[in-house]
């Protein structure tokens, strides 16, 4: 009975304060809420610019060399397995292949910011 009656007072509760934050809100935001900053100053320019595909690009590579460290953390432990040149095999095979996918990048040009 106890457990019952926690879940009709939070499932309640709950939906009170769903109800109450869709209401709530005002719903015609005035001209400081649509404007793109918040900060206390008129923006100069507009938000929608859109990016270089470079600067999406060395930000993939970015959490690629980022992810390389994270699968490469456990390595020095790999030592104490019961079959340690396994462990270093695939290592050195993800190294080659992120250096080989560096190498490539870097001779199509895409680490370079001015063309």
């Amino acid at each position: 009975m106890n457990l019952i009656m926690i879940i009709l007072i939070t499932s309640t509760l709950s939906l009170v304060l769903t109800t109450i934050a869709f209401w709530l809100p005002q719903l015609n935001p005035d001209y400081e809420k649509l404007s793109p900053y918040e900060c206390g100053f008129d923006p100069l320019g507009t938000a929608r610019l859109p990016f270089s595909i470079r600067f999406f690009l060395v930000a993939i590579l970015f959490l690629l060399f980022d992810l390389e460290i994270a699968l490469l953390l456990p390595l020095p432990w790999g030592d104490q397995l019961s079959s340690p040149i396994l462990t270093f095999t695939w290592a050195s095979a993800i190294l080659a292949l992120l250096t080989l996918g560096l190498i490539y990048e870097w001779m199509q040009g895409g680490l370079e910011w001015a063309e």
